[in-house]
């Protein structure tokens, strides 16, 4: 998966978080928000599809030691976690940038919606 495509997930997953508390703040418990829909409580949320999204399938032999199981594991997720940790890392600075300037004119949810404005837009891709 492109890193866009995983940046533009985690700002989802942030997104779905809102909504979460949102729900909860309102007297709900949040478990509506984290099912996807009402009254679907075993059904993933949102935040569990775009992480399963993001993650690569593994393919194991058979045969494989523990050792090549670990080794395969690390290999495979390793680079899909870097750029999570990076999308969060990038939200959570645009988000921090907002608040520390004193911004009154837009939620957190606008700063979430222009930061995927942003992406989409290869601000953030590699090497610009």
């Amino acid at each position: 998966m492109e890193r866009a495509e995983i940046l533009k997930r985690v700002i989802g997953i942030l997104t779905e978080a809102q909504d979460v508390r949102r729900a909860v703040e309102n007297g709900g418990d949040g478990d509506d928000a984290l099912a996807g829909e009402t009254g679907a409580a075993q059904a993933p949320g949102v935040a569990t599809l775009l992480l399963n999204e993001m993650l690569p399938s593994i393919r194991v032999p058979a045969d494989a030691t523990p050792q090549q199981v670990a080794a395969l594991v690390a290999e495979a997720l390793g680079p899909a976690l870097h750029t999570m940790v990076s999308g969060f890392s990038l939200a959570f600075t645009s988000l921090a940038i907002a608040h520390d300037s004193g911004r009154t004119d837009v939620s957190s949810i606008e700063v979430l919606q222009e930061l995927a404005l942003e992406v989409e837009a290869g601000t953030y891709d590699e090497g610009a």
